[in-house]
């Protein structure tokens, strides 16, 4: 089943911390944009997804929409710092799959909280029994996988039944997920850090929520801040 998603409105707050002073500072680069062959729109929303800033926590879009769809996903009215302060956040079991941006200061208190970070583990064959979290949490991770389909049957597998996935990708669109396999390495990051974790083995488009049905979720949902820069997956076993 696919179905979206949307907070109560609340469009001068961030959902991480409260703050309500926010900045743009674009990100792409040139080389990225060509690379990915973005137009201007296109490229225009993804500076707005990775470089709209809350200037209290740093949390930019795509973070704060993931922090946006934890809480709303539990029935919490209220920002990700109070949540992780909740007697519900700190009985979950949360696996984190890198740091969440912003989001980690605050997941990183619950008690229950554990941080993997890729490549060291890995997402393909995550070292976990089965059942064993509650909650798995990744940001812009996914597209670095270079079998992103079973990273997403691991992360179910690694679920508890009832268990959710939450994650962003960045998304064009415009166009088709497709794999990078053959063509020219392209890498996300600042110009000059051309590292191997870093380097993008899918783009995503319009077709991404086809993946998790493909790895056995059994709702798959759409939350949204607003615009197609602004979308977190949310996937329940």
């Amino acid at each position: 089943m696919l179905f979206f998603r949307s907070p109560p409105p609340s469009p001068d707050a961030c959902p991480v911390c409260g703050g309500t002073e926010f900045d743009l500072r674009p990100v792409l680069g040139t080389e990225l944009i060509a690379a990915w062959q973005l137009s201007s729109e296109e490229a225009g929303y993804i500076n707005r997804q990775q470089g709209h800033l809350c200037l209290a926590c740093r949390a930019n879009l795509r973070t704060r929409t993931l922090a946006a769809a934890l809480t709303e996903h539990f029935g919490f009215s209220g920002t990700l710092k109070a949540f992780c302060a909740s007697r519900r956040a700190r009985a979950l079991r949360l696996l984190e799959l890198n740091e969440a941006g912003a989001l980690s200061p605050w997941l990183s208190t619950l008690r229950r909280h554990t941080l993997a970070r890729y490549p060291e583990v890995d997402m393909q064959a995550l070292p976990y029994t089965d059942g064993r979290w509650d909650v798995v949490l990744h940001s812009d991770v996914l597209e670095h996988v270079a079998d992103p389909l079973l990273a997403l049957r691991e992360c179910r597998r690694v679920l508890a039944p009832g268990g959710v996935l939450l994650y962003t990708i960045p998304i064009v669109h415009g166009r088709l997920s497709h794999g990078r396999q053959g063509l020219s390495p392209s890498y996300h990051g600042a110009p000059g850090g051309e590292q191997a974790d870093m380097l993008v083995h899918t783009e995503y488009g319009a077709d991404f929520w086809l993946q998790p049905v493909a790895a056995g979720f059994r709702k798959i949902g759409l939350f949204t801040l607003g615009g197609p820069e602004a979308i977190a997956v949310v996937c329940e076993k």
